[in-house]
């Protein structure tokens, strides 16, 4: 796995010049001149396929930093640093940040912003150049939280990958588009509730932690952003493969009874009837009714041999 480490920069950036913009704030966190700044200097053009947009409100940055709660034990877990601006907000507020960024030159770049901004805390920092959703293990001590600004477009399945990759984590506050925190959060009955929510309910209590509007961000994006937060309790009893492949089935044809959605699931229709009968579920149920743990209980009945 790629790393930067705590001194990564790339030898040709060595000799350049610091950030010309003075820090708009006391506390070093970057705002709209110094992005730009950063961005031109990496030649950095951000693209809608990686979700770059970048946070330059210092307002909405310690207001993430506050709701994520952290402890001055925490080790933090960041994935898409970009160019620092809540990595700066993190940091005072922790022992240590590892932060997991795809992009290189922005991976490479982010030690020296730190130095440059904050040099009294540049050692608690360490860069991991190398995608979240391919990662297998992190350099130091295991992170117990994770805060990031994620893509909108990996958002679900970054967090996921995270929380059964690292059982360290104990508690989560991501930023994500207010359609994702919709779904991430929402309880079962409703519209939004679908496999986000059963899956990401497998590992914790989640919740919705706010709004956030579009004007924080550059470049602007064309919607509305939201905080989730998760905090991690044990999974109810079951196998979690065997749990997640059964909400698959039920919300492939989420507008179908369960009898009808999980035939292909459990064999037949009649071998499904069978399997919720054993579960204490009403066969003629929809996927959106069921919690987590009803799922797990219907996911730990026998199969129905042809």
């Amino acid at each position: 796995m790629p790393a930067s480490g705590r001194t990564a920069a790339r030898a040709s950036s060595a000799d350049r010049p610091p950030l010309s913009t003075v820090p708009e704030q006391s506390d070093g966190l970057l705002g709209p001149a110094a992005i730009r700044e950063l961005a031109a200097e990496l030649e950095l053009r951000p693209t809608k396929q990686l979700g770059q947009n970048f946070l330059h409100d210092a307002n909405t940055i310690r207001r993430i930093v506050r709701t994520a709660g952290l402890r001055p034990d925490d080790v933090v877990l960041e994935v898409g640093p970009g160019l620092g601006s809540l990595t700066l907000g993190l940091l005072p507020a922790s022992a240590a940040v590892v932060a997991v960024e795809i992009d290189p030159r922005m991976a490479q770049r982010l030690p020296r912003t730190v130095a440059e901004r904050r040099p009294d805390l540049a050692d608690r920092l360490t860069v991991v150049e190398a995608d979240a959703l391919r990662i297998q293990e992190l350099p130091g001590p295991p992170p117990t939280a994770l805060v990031a600004n994620l893509p909108y477009n990996i958002a679900v399945p970054v967090l996921l990958n995270l929380l059964e990759l690292l059982p360290s984590l104990d508690r989560a506050l991501i930023l994500v588009q207010a359609e994702v925190a919709e779904r991430l959060a929402a309880p079962p009955g409703g519209s939004a509730y679908g496999v986000p929510s059963v899956k990401a309910a497998w590992y914790g209590d989640v919740r919705r932690a706010g709004n956030v509007g579009r004007r924080v961000f550059w470049p602007e994006p064309n919607v509305d952003s939201g905080l989730v937060a998760l905090v991690r309790r044990p999974p109810p009893p079951g196998d979690r493969l065997a749990t997640f492949a059964a909400i698959d089935a039920a919300f492939a044809t989420r507008r179908k009874g369960l009898r009808a959605a999980l035939a292909r699931w459990a064999g037949s229709p009649a071998a499904a009837e069978i399997r919720l009968r054993a579960a204490g579920i009403d066969p003629a149920t929809r996927g959106e009714q069921l919690s987590v743990t009803d799922f797990a209980r219907l996911a730990a009945t026998d199969e129905v041999q042809p």
